[in-house]
């Protein structure tokens, strides 16, 4: 437990640092904390937060830094979040968006996370379903079909198939129709099973469009993005990676892989509100020096995803928490009105 002194310390010291990046000396604390008490005081108590393991003090310098515990006590108690206006009122900055455009929606989301912070901004797409409302053939050339396939939430997939046997614009419609009639609002990988069973009732050559058709609809919606990245190398100007090339490599890495970005994106969709994880403090983050700053986003009062912004530990938490728990919000509401 810590007294009212030693808060105030802690939560001065932990500001500044943010604020400038250099390591906090009494002398500076005293000033900032606006306390009036000696420089020999303010260094014991300082002693007693590196003694908690809430600060440290670098090897080159007198002055003090947070730790991952120090951070955490400092967004878990101290922080106290304003509701300022960001400018960001109802829609997603950018051009214009279509709310029965779910991709485009995420993709958007993740360039304003990153373009408000500075940092990365990372959605978890909702996990997509192999249900498809409507398909149409349209013939490109011989042997060449452009499968569309719409979505019940609006969005389309459009792949181009290479056929066995050329197909007249009748067979084309024929096969569609047919697939429309018997499996609209069937799961994709349920048609697939289906039409094998059901080649011999079927002319040859539409089977085999079908067929073709929905192997390549299967192959679209796996293919997809399961996370959203944007804004990567903004982490190349961030001077608490930058000094450490080999830091900034598992940064890459980890945007890379995605899994264990998968992993931390789905504990956090688990949580109500917006969530902060500091880097250090367990398996969740793994990385030191990294924090992440997430929500969950929903449809219809649904959680379907979670989003958030991936920077130093040093970030303006209080900033961060606005501009992540607005861009969810926002999400939410698109993606709502597009039902």
């Amino acid at each position: 437990m810590l007294d009212s002194r030693a808060k105030l310390l802690l939560r001065a010291l932990v500001e500044r640092y943010i604020a400038d990046g250099q390591p906090v000396g009494s002398r500076t604390l005293s000033k900032a904390a606006g306390l009036d008490l000696s420089p020999a005081t303010i260094r014991n108590v300082m002693s007693d937060l590196e003694d908690l393991g809430l600060i440290a003090s670098p090897h080159t310098s007198a002055g003090r830094v947070p730790t991952p515990k120090g951070y955490r006590l400092f967004v878990d108690t101290m922080l106290t979040v304003r509701r300022d206006s960001l400018g960001l009122s109802g829609e997603l900055p950018g051009p214009a968006i279509s709310a029965d455009q779910p991709q485009k929606v995420i993709a958007s989301a993740a360039q304003l996370l990153s373009n408000l912070s500075h940092f990365v901004g990372v959605v978890m797409a909702p996990k997509r379903t192999s249900v498809f409302r409507h398909i149409e053939f349209l013939g490109l050339s011989e042997r060449r079909v452009l499968v569309i396939i719409v979505a019940p939430d609006g969005d389309v997939q459009n792949r181009v198939v290479h056929t066995a046997v050329s197909h007249t614009q009748g067979q084309l419609v024929e096969a569609a129709n047919y697939l429309n009639a018997n499996y609209a609002g069937f799961a994709l990988d349920v048609v697939r099973e289906r039409l094998r069973a059901e080649v011999d009732c079927l002319r040859g050559e539409i089977s085999g469009l079908m067929q073709a058709a929905v192997d390549a609809g299967v192959q679209a919606i796996e293919s997809q993005d399961e996370v959203v990245i944007s804004g990567e190398r903004n982490l190349l100007s961030v001077s608490d990676f930058s000094s450490d090339l080999g830091n900034l490599r598992k940064m890459f890495d980890l945007f890379e892989q995605k899994a264990q970005l998968m992993r931390l994106l789905e504990v956090s969709s688990e949580a109500e509100g917006v969530r902060i994880y500091i880097g250090g403090e367990g398996q969740v983050v793994p990385y030191h020096d990294l924090a992440i700053v997430s929500a969950p986003y929903e449809v219809d009062g649904t959680v379907v995803g979670t989003l958030g912004v991936i920077g130093p530990q040093r970030m303006p938490y209080e900033k961060m928490i606005q501009i992540v728990d607005i861009t969810s919000k926002l999400v939410s509401n698109a993606l709502s009105q597009g039902k």
